[in-house]
């Protein structure tokens, strides 16, 4: 359908210039880590645990959980910083990085599913 291009297409604007203005804002600080990545993916993990456990109508599901976290989200730009801490050879980093990443993002999507499915 047309309309639900429309919305995963706004929802992606919406979601990619989200992404870029807090990555820059956050990276800009003098972290070992990518502070920006890490923080835009568990905040997108938790909102898109809500969307989901709300069990929110089609429209808002591809506006919001679709279209704007598919974007404000990044596996690829995640994947490109563990390699290069990886290359680094910031083994300490690379682990914490990981670990926050993966470990952070399930329990903040199952958190963010319960508050939605409970609260919404």
């Amino acid at each position: 359908m047309f309309i639900h291009l429309v919305l995963v297409g706004i929802g992606g604007f919406a979601g990619a210039i989200s992404r870029f203005a807090l990555s820059k804002s956050l990276n800009k600080a003098s972290y070992s880590l990518p502070i920006g990545t890490l923080i835009v993916n568990l905040l997108g993990s938790f909102l898109l645990g809500i969307i989901t456990g709300a069990k929110s109508d089609e429209m808002i599901a591809l506006l919001f959980g679709t279209g704007f976290m598919g974007a404000f989200t990044t596996f690829s730009t995640l994947k490109l910083e563990m390699i290069q801490i990886h290359l680094k050879k910031y083994r300490r980093d690379f682990i914490l990085y990981t670990t926050v990443t993966y470990a952070g993002g399930i329990s903040l999507a199952f958190l963010g599913y319960e508050i939605g499915n409970r609260f919404l």
